[in-house]
């Protein structure tokens, strides 16, 4: 129950990009008893560290980072329109509700938007950032002035974690909040039963993600890490429209995710799908052609190469508000780190020979 809470009260916490520092406070504050020192560079990314003084360094690796929007322009009469600040879906705004976040606190509005009745329904087009505006209640600009609303002001929806059916959890941001949960999940585990590793090892929940894996690279030069395990989430491909020819056959309640492509470490990944096999943890497999898209690609790529590797969790409906993801695919998630960490020695060689 109290890790559930924690859960609800970190997906509840609005952290966008470039803007996460209330979110990591939290997280911060949570994974604090479990580790023996903690990082924070200088543009939010943290990290929770555990035998700081060991040469052979292993990161675990969420990002923190939420979707949002930017204030972009506000006319006269008082609306606002916006430019994305990630991969926001301008399709799922009308009718939504906000948070504008601004050094006076946060100001509440809505993407309005025309009402069926004085549409030409025949002739609709899909809402594009031309036609999507917010509406705070205000006469005019002057009084979003004075409540503080300004350009570069950053956005986010109005909505909060629910746990749906008894088994699926539900909410905006769990791409990739719910990565900092499992990561932080592994940490308390290793306390709490008392594993002594023989090797420093760095939780690592990044920020800036959604724009280019930015937290990631950043902290990635300053760890310079031998392994990086880094989860995130994946699309579940059994819900309408997805097309498996294309994207693969994943499944929420089959497992996490393991994932082929050259930014995985091949050694690395076999030591995982090892591990999950002798543990009986189900997984599922996946492939990318190029890149993951995630952080794994900013660790793999850093400084000389990091042995690098993902678990992905299956996620229903990303980057909406109703982001989805089962309960059992969340504890096999975080069982599956913890068990290669507590088997994973210091000085491990991942080198495909020498």
């Amino acid at each position: 129950m109290e890790n559930l809470d924690f859960l609800t009260r970190y997906i509840n916490t609005a952290s966008p990009t470039g803007f996460e520092w209330s979110g990591q406070q939290l997280w911060l504050d949570y994974i604090k008893p479990y580790v023996d020192t903690h990082i924070v560079d200088t543009y939010g990314s943290v990290v929770g560290v555990i035998n700081p003084d060991a040469p052979y360094k292993v990161v675990i690796e969420a990002h923190a980072d939420e979707i949002s929007w930017f204030v972009n322009y506000i006319t006269d009469d008082g609306y606002i329109y916006v430019r994305r600040n990630g991969g926001s879906d301008v399709m799922i705004a009308p009718s939504m509700r906000v948070n504008i976040h601004t050094d006076k606190g946060i100001v509440k509005g809505i993407f309005g938007y025309p009402a069926i009745h004085v549409r030409d329904t025949a002739k609709d087009e899909a809402p594009n950032l031309k036609t999507i505006f917010i509406d705070c209640g205000a006469k005019n600009k002057e009084e979003l002035t004075e409540m503080g609303v300004h350009v570069g002001c950053v956005v986010t929806f109005v909505d909060e974690f629910m746990v749906l059916n008894d088994r699926f959890y539900v909410g905006r941001a769990l791409d990739n909040r719910i990565g900092g949960y499992m990561i932080a999940q592994v940490a308390r585990m290793l306390k709490e039963n008392n594993i002594q590793l023989d090797y420093g090892l760095y939780i690592v929940n990044a920020v800036q993600e959604e724009i280019g894996l930015r937290g990631a690279e950043m902290i990635s030069r300053r760890i310079k890490p031998d392994v990086a395990i880094v989860t995130d989430v994946t699309h579940d491909t059994q819900s309408p429209a997805y097309k498996k020819l294309e994207q693969g056959d994943v499944s929420c309640n089959k497992g996490p995710v393991l994932t082929f492509g050259p930014a995985v470490q091949n050694n690395l990944l076999r030591m995982i799908r090892n591990v999950a096999k002798e543990k009986e943890i189900p997984v599922q497999l996946a492939a990318v052609s190029r890149s993951t898209g995630t952080d794994t690609d900013s660790f793999a790529y850093s400084a000389e190469g990091v042995a690098s590797a993902l678990i992905s969790l299956p996620l229903k409906y990303m980057h909406t508000t109703v982001e989805t993801v089962h309960r059992d695919d969340v504890e096999n998630v975080i069982k599956l780190m913890y068990e290669v960490l507590v088997q994973l020695k210091a000085g491990h060689d991942f080198r495909y020979f020498s």
